[in-house]
């Protein structure tokens, strides 16, 4: 199904910044499953969690298809969200990144929409003891939008951050591997699926998600406390 949408250019060399420039409009390619009609939820008892220990101080949770109905809430949060592609200083010049992105965050004092949004981020917070203060929204409108190699930029004194990415739209592989190298472990989230990174995974992994030849759209959803707001452009 074809979605077009209005977006903005912004900068980032370093942390990114806003800059001159538009995006009137993207194509974005998805096809919902015939499966997925229901009204959109969450399993609020995370009964469907499985723990997975990466090593002694690093785990990830992980649960197939936590949002029930998550093509609705693929369509809601496209035409809902303000989305906008930001450009790398790369080989003595900026370049594109290849994903879109958007940001919502508790201090902006703009209710989070769609409201399920919300719930999810209430859900998630009492479950783990913190409070998720900002969303940060990754679109990847086809197979050559990507992200390479990182860690989130989470202010240094939380040692332990917990970030839960819940994937909607069509399925992507999403590579975990130590910092700096070695194997990589492999999961395809899209559908709903929510993925959590705790104990020492943000410091001591990084993820990406590679390009393919061809796929649909995916978008994920980052639950963040303590971000350095300059990683969203702000």
């Amino acid at each position: 199904m074809p979605w077009a949408g209005t977006g903005r250019v912004i900068s980032e060399s370093g942390p990114p910044t806003l800059a001159i420039g538009a995006l009137e409009s993207f194509p974005v390619a998805f096809q919902e499953s015939l499966f997925d009609a229901v009204q959109p939820a969450v399993d609020s008892s995370f009964s469907g969690v499985d723990r997975i220990k990466l090593d002694e101080e690093s785990w990830l949770d992980y649960e197939p298809e936590w949002v029930r109905g998550s093509d609705r809430l693929f369509e809601a949060v496209l035409k809902t969200r303000t989305w906008a592609q930001r450009t790398r200083w790369m080989y003595d010049k900026n370049v594109l990144e290849p994903r879109l992105t958007a940001y919502w965050g508790l201090g902006t004092g703009v209710p989070l929409e769609p409201r399920l949004l919300e719930e999810m981020r209430a859900c998630l917070s009492e479950r783990y003891g913190v409070e998720f203060d900002s969303l940060g929204f990754n679109l990847y409108r086809d197979g050559q939008d990507a992200v390479a190699w990182h860690r989130d930029k989470i202010r240094k004194e939380i040692s332990e951050p917990v970030v839960p990415l819940v994937s909607l739209g069509e399925r992507r592989r999403f590579l975990i591997r130590p910092r700096g190298g070695g194997s990589s472990r492999v999961f395809f989230l899209g559908r709903g699926d929510l993925l959590v990174t705790g104990g020492k995974t943000q410091r001591a992994w990084e993820h990406s998600v590679p390009r393919v030849a061809h796929a649909p759209a995916r978008i994920s959803i980052a639950f963040r406390h303590g971000m350095d707001s300059r990683a969203y452009g702000r």
